[in-house]
C-alpha cells in the first residue's frame, strides 16, 4: 500500500520545481535510467514516492529528474530489468522538460 503524501511534503515539491534545483541538505546523488536496459513498463514512475514525484514518462523514454530525485531507492526496488543507477555526474534538467514538469504539476 502506498503512502499518501502530506500536503508539506508536496508543498515542497512544488518549491524544487519553481526553483529548478536540488535542496542542499539532499546527500545521496539522484538515481538515472538507462534508457538502453529501460522496458517503459512505467513500474519505477509508480514507485516514486508523491513528495518527489521525480520520474516522467516522455513518450518513448522514461526519465528521472535528478533536480527533484532525492536518491531513495524505491524505484530502484521496484525496477524489474535493474536499469537505474546513481548518477553522481547529472547534469540539469533542459527547459523543455522543466516546462513540461511545470504544466503537469499544475494540473495536480
Amino acid at each position: 500500500m502506498k503512502k499518501i503524501a502530506s500536503s508539506a511534503a508536496l508543498s515542497g515539491r512544488v518549491e524544487r520545481i519553481a526553483q529548478r534545483d536540488r535542496p542542499d541538505n539532499w546527500k545521496k546523488p539522484p538515481r538515472r535510467i538507462e534508457k538502453s536496459e529501460c522496458i517503459t513498463c512505467d513500474t519505477c514512475l509508480r514507485s516514486c514516492p508523491a513528495e518527489f514525484g521525480a520520474i516522467f514518462d516522455r513518450g518513448l523514454d522514461v526519465v528521472i529528474i535528478p533536480e527533484l530525485c532525492s536518491g531513495c531507492p524505491a524505484c530502484v526496488l521496484e525496477c524489474p530489468v535493474d536499469c537505474i543507477y546513481v548518477d553522481e555526474d547529472w547534469t540539469p534538467t533542459d527547459d523543455a522538460m522543466w516546462n513540461h514538469i511545470e504544466l503537469t504539476a499544475k494540473g495536480a
